[in-house]
């Protein structure tokens, strides 16, 4: 597979921001009351990150190391600005809908992430794919949880009824509950499937929810565990041993004297 084929698979399926990484959390649970709401901020989030992706790639020699976390977060609100005022002026129902979630974006931890783990080491156009893939995977992930909290909370999916007239609507899942409720569903969903696939012999180390905890293969150089620094503990434990057997040597010296 081409690189760019991997970078897109990679984020709907592999990496998955949601399901997979489990990021960006609350936009993921506070827009998704119905599809059309998951959709909309799952596809806004793709544009400004495919951008994002982009300028960051192109600037990456010129941005100092020092100050590329505010460098990143000036492009990035540059850019969720734009999308804001494109939403207001063309899809005013949508922008009503997000909210203060729109402006939020400039600190999504995914978009953040990416730059910092990919877009500022690589070419632009694996970065442009990147942003894309990693943009439609949460846009796929917005609009299923969107989807099954709009069809058991108001029996329709897209605003369109589907449900049959007797069937009576589950009103929690269109409210804060719900998105718990779902997102666990699905994640559960998925680990289901990863089980299932390992019992058969598959390989689906790429498939779960969170750090897998396999830093030596993970691709992820923004992780935050890669901060901390084991080597440090027992360097300390050992110093700790140190001392331990230093004051037990004196204590004896005492009794022995």
């Amino acid at each position: 597979m081409n690189r760019a084929g991997e970078r897109l698979v990679n984020g709907i399926i592999k990496e998955n921001p949601t399901f997979v990484l489990t990021l960006g959390m609350c936009p993921t649970l506070a827009v998704t009351t119905s599809a059309i709401n998951g959709l909309g901020m799952g596809l806004t989030t793709m544009v400004v990150l495919a951008l994002s992706n982009v300028f960051i790639s192109l600037l990456r020699h010129v941005i100092p190391d020092k100050v590329r976390i505010p460098a990143f977060i000036v492009i990035i609100a540059s850019f969720v600005t734009v999308a804001q005022l494109l939403l207001q002026g063309f899809i005013p129902f949508l922008y009503d809908a997000l909210g203060i979630y729109i402006p939020l974006i400039v600190v999504n931890c995914i978009i953040l992430g990416r730059a910092e783990a990919y877009a500022y080491k690589n070419p632009v156009i694996p970065s442009l794919f990147d942003g894309i893939g990693m943009g439609l995977g949460f846009s796929v992930a917005l609009t299923c949880i969107g989807a099954v909290r709009e069809l058991l909370g108001a029996g329709e999916i897209f605003g369109i009824h589907v449900m049959p007239e007797s069937y009576v609507p589950v009103s929690i899942f269109i409210m804060a509950p719900g998105a718990f409720f779902v997102l666990a569903m699905l994640t559960a969903i998925q680990n289901k499937v990863k089980i299932s696939g390992e019992r058969k012999g598959k390989d689906m180390s790429k498939i779960q929810s969170g750090c897998s905890s396999d830093c030596m293969n993970c691709e992820d150089a923004g992780c935050a565990h890669r901060l901390y620094d084991d080597r440090a503990d027992s360097r300390a434990a050992q110093k700790r041993k140190v001392q331990e057997i230093t004051i037990e040597e004196i204590k004896e010296e005492d009794d022995n004297g």
